[in-house]
């Protein structure tokens, strides 16, 4: 029936039915704080393009961690920023490199808080690409060899689930044997699948000390014009193995984040990039914006696209308000 006898508006005229018929319901356990860990004792060194983020050491890290599983985080990403770096990343292989050190460290503290480790080479390599470089570019294969070296290190480091960022074809069926291979049947991989060379990286690369020393990063990451190209990525890594897919970033592909969904019908993640998250922050300290509200509606928008779970910066700022 038409207007008069239908009134959408009736539904919307107070509080408890508009919760009543929310169709999207943004939870405390839909949400991943990206954390990073830096060597030293008492560091907390403050990310200036990503206001209230901080490169920790390991024991300010952990004090971190428990004020956000205070909060009600149940799961953090953790990215490293190594003493030394070296040409082919090998230094985040090591049994004693620096998200291995925080994730015992973490466990000890907070067994149950869900720990996600970040497999890729380009916060330890020294020429800030994504893996080894052979003729002036990234050689895929070689790279696959130390991504199944840190992941497996990881592993035995204590880590909850692997999250391979690389984009390096085969880099899943690899990781997944290196893991089967070494008695870590059980440890899933979510793999950052539909991984664009976006501009939203730029406060990133300051925080985990990443830019690429030459070139970029547009022959291993994907071109923001496809769509259809991330629907074969992500089924690549179904194929081999993945438990769970990436669409990064977040808030310009949430047309992805719903094709992924409906297409696959798999755990989907979204990253809600450090971009995003920055320009959020500068609008907000000029007054341009609320930042509750603007916060909460956006991860909201990432939900409502097809989203399971969000990985965010503004995990720590929304807890109180879920």
């Amino acid at each position: 029936m038409a207007f008069p006898i239908t009134r959408l508006r009736r539904l919307r005229q107070n509080e408890v039915t508009r919760n009543m018929i929310r169709e999207t319901r943004l939870t405390k356990d839909d949400l991943i704080m990206p954390l990073f860990v830096r060597p030293g004792k008492g560091v907390q060194n403050p990310i200036k393009s990503m206001p209230g983020n901080y490169q920790l050491s390991v024991d300010m890290l952990v004090e971190k961690c428990k004020e956000l599983h205070g909060l009600g985080v149940q799961s953090i990403l953790l990215f490293g920023i190594p003493e030394h770096k070296d040409e082919h990343g090998l230094v985040a292989c090591q049994d004693n490199g620096i998200v291995q050190q925080a994730t015992r460290a973490i466990k000890k503290a907070l067994p149950d808080l869900f720990v996600i480790a970040d497999v890729c080479n380009c916060e330890y390599t020294t020429h800030g690409h994504c893996g080894t470089i052979i003729d002036g570019d990234v050689d895929n294969d070689s790279t696959l060899i130390t991504l199944g070296k840190q992941s497996v290190s990881l592993a035995q480091a204590g880590v909850d689930m692997i999250a391979p960022s690389d984009m390096m074809d085969g880099r899943v069926g690899s990781i997944r044997k290196a893991l089967d291979d070494n008695k870590f049947t059980n440890m899933p991989i979510m793999a950052y699948s539909a991984k664009y060379a976006s501009a939203f990286y730029g406060p990133f690369r300051d925080a985990a000390e990443s830019a690429p020393q030459f070139g970029n990063r547009a022959t291993y990451q994907m071109d923001p014009a496809n769509s259809n190209e991330a629907m074969r990525e992500v089924q690549q890594d179904i194929i081999e193995g993945a438990d769970i897919v990436m669409v990064k970033p977040a808030l310009s592909y949430l047309d992805i984040i719903n094709r992924v969904k409906t297409e696959f019908n798999m755990p989907v993640c979204a990253y809600n990039v450090s971009g995003e998250f920055s320009m959020v922050k500068a609008a907000a300290a000029n007054g341009w914006v609320d930042e509750e509200r603007i916060t909460l509606e956006i991860l909201t928008s990432i939900k409502r696209a097809g989203a399971d779970m969000i990985i965010s910066y503004h995990t720590q700022d929304v807890m109180g308000l879920l």
